[in-house]
């Protein structure tokens, strides 16, 4: 692999948000538009962590062959962070979504509280570069007590963010690899590849527009490019089309 000092990442500001379960992506990671909404204030010396559970390799083995299988038991992963801000929203995602807001305006405090069920983006900020970490669904809860104490840094409240499959995905959450240009041409294989080497695959079949194919005659039969979406695409000698030569 290659050295690609533009991969690097020094986190210098961010933001997280939460929309309704399903929004997609913002097209502006760093303008994101309704239904996104900012959680507010959150710590800047721990700024996100991320834990995983399971995923143990078991090996399976019969009298003639010790390690004929390896079984991994299935993997969670949960996204921690610090809220430091303390208005009814904020609140609601550290005691409940079932938090209610009584008459007198305090918040009560469920004694069975409902996780915050949302999807979720977090989005860091270094100069021009931008990593992001986004989920359709998730659940947002109380990670861990809250304490006061210490005059000197702002009090926080520990949020803990467990993505979750969402409709047919396969996965629980996407993140935005750093450092990638932009595909400028595709070369016939089966399956092909895009050049320059390393560079972002097109999406779809819509990506593919202003891509150059080689050669710019009609590909042969089975020859394609996988896209970012796992479908495929050829070359007819005109145009871009799905599937294989």
């Amino acid at each position: 692999m290659a050295l690609n000092d533009n991969a690097t990442l020094v986190i210098g500001s961010g933001n997280y948000l939460t929309a309704p379960v399903g929004t997609d992506l913002p097209a502006d990671l760093l303008v994101p538009t309704s239904p996104w909404s900012a959680v507010g204030h959150t710590s800047l010396e721990d700024i996100l962590s991320i834990s995983s559970e399971g995923g143990e390799a078991t090996t399976i083995g019969t009298l003639q062959n010790k390690s004929l299988r390896t079984k991994y038991s299935a993997r969670t992963e949960t996204i921690a962070l610090t809220l430091q801000q303390f208005d009814i929203a904020g609140l609601k995602l550290y005691y409940g979504s079932n938090a209610p807001v009584l008459a007198n305006g305090t918040l009560g405090v469920p004694t069975e509280p409902t996780p915050t069920v949302a999807a979720f983006l977090a989005v860091f900020v270094d100069g021009e570069n931008y990593f992001a970490i986004y989920a359709p669904k998730a659940e947002i809860y109380r990670a861990d007590d809250v304490s006061f104490g210490d005059t000197e840094s702002l009090a926080g409240l520990p949020i803990g963010v467990k993505p979750m499959a969402f409709g047919s995905n396969t996965y629980t959450y996407a993140i935005t690899p750093l450092g990638a240009s932009v595909a400028t041409g595709a070369t016939a294989g089966s399956p092909g590849s895009f050049t320059p080497d390393g560079s972002e695959v097109p999406a779809n079949l819509a990506a593919m527009a202003s891509v150059i194919a080689t050669p710019s005659s009609a590909w042969t039969t089975g020859q394609r490019v996988i896209l970012g979406d796992a479908s495929t695409a050829h070359w007819d000698g005109d145009s871009w089309e799905s599937g294989s030569a």
